[in-house]
């Protein structure tokens, strides 16, 4: 009998190719998919970048058309994960680790019914009750606080104000949030869980100890998904939202600024052929800001990943 040499690999089964090349398959068409999309933006957003001056109007240029645009569409995706991520956690944590299982079940479901919600419903609610309820708010943030620059108004009489469109946006997140989040803290290893409390931790100095670090690159993906459907979002925004293309941090007033997504919702079905490859150029932006917020978050969950295994 010859001698098996111990570096030799033993033979895969055909299961394990199978499974080997489908999800190589699955990977490459979605680089793939990807790649289209970019080259289908580039290709029929190009003469965009170059369009007549009139095709740009207020602004003179493309980048002063959608500067405020990026503007608009950051301000308004920091104000949802401002609003939904400590909610998020916190809804995760009691699912997790404070709910009674009776209990926890129940809400774990709610949240991920909310998630399964489309946005148009999201916006009409928005809409027709949130910015109705919303003008008292507005008016005692104005009397109590006009001299934060978030809050200088006029307060708006219509609710249709970035701070409108901020909480809807929030309220579409937070279910995605907190179930990626729950899933992550369940998997915190019940051993590292059990030897903090027996050193003598509370509960909450268990979870800051043990439970935070191990989901720290698992809460980062859970907000930058988020972050990425408030950044694409468009029905919601556009139905509660009255934007216009300007530069401002006032959250309260009748004149908010735009984001790209809910611009191209509102002008893209009567535009001219070229106002039509503008809008499709400020796609491509928004393309590329949301490839690029996903890459630097991916590259801090896996620094945190590696200082954390050190």
């Amino acid at each position: 009998m010859s001698a098996t040499r111990i570096n030799d690999k033993p033979p895969r089964q055909l299961g394990d190719r199978v499974f080997a090349g489908t999800a190589l398959a699955a990977g490459l068409t979605i680089l793939l998919a990807l790649a289209g999309v970019f080259f289908f933006l580039a290709l029929e957003g190009a003469p965009g970048l170059s369009a007549p001056e009139a095709i740009y109007r207020p602004a003179t240029d493309f980048w002063s058309y959608v500067g405020p645009l990026v503007f608009g569409t950051t301000l308004a995706a920091v104000i949802a994960l401002v609003l939904a991520v400590p909610f998020a956690i916190a809804i995760a944590l009691f699912i997790s680790h404070y709910a009674p299982r009776r209990l926890a079940t129940p809400v774990a479901y709610v949240m991920d019914l909310l998630a399964a919600v489309p946005s148009v419903v999201y916006g009409l609610w928005g809409g027709g009750v949130l910015n109705v309820a919303i003008q008292p708010a507005l008016v005692w943030l104005y009397d109590h606080f006009s001299w934060i620059p978030f809050f200088a108004g006029p307060p708006s009489s219509t609710g249709k104000t970035i701070l409108t469109a901020g909480i809807v946006l929030a309220i579409m997140v937070l279910p995605i949030i907190s179930a990626l989040s729950r899933e992550v803290f369940a998997q915190t290893p019940r051993l590292n869980e059990e030897a903090a409390l027996a050193l003598g931790a509370t509960r909450w100095e268990m979870i800051r100890m043990a439970v935070f670090p191990y989901g720290r690159s698992g809460m980062v993906s859970a907000v930058m998904l988020g972050l990425g459907r408030a950044l694409g979002e468009t029905m919601a925004v556009a139905m509660v939202l009255s934007a216009t293309p300007i530069v401002t941090l006032n959250l309260i007033s009748s004149t908010n600024p735009a984001t790209i997504a809910s611009n191209i919702a509102s002008n893209y079905k009567e535009a001219t052929p070229d106002k039509q490859a503008l809008l499709i150029a400020t796609g491509l932006v928004l393309f590329a800001f949301t490839f690029a917020v996903n890459f630097a978050a991916r590259w801090i969950a896996g620094r945190s990943d590696r200082r954390l295994n050190r």
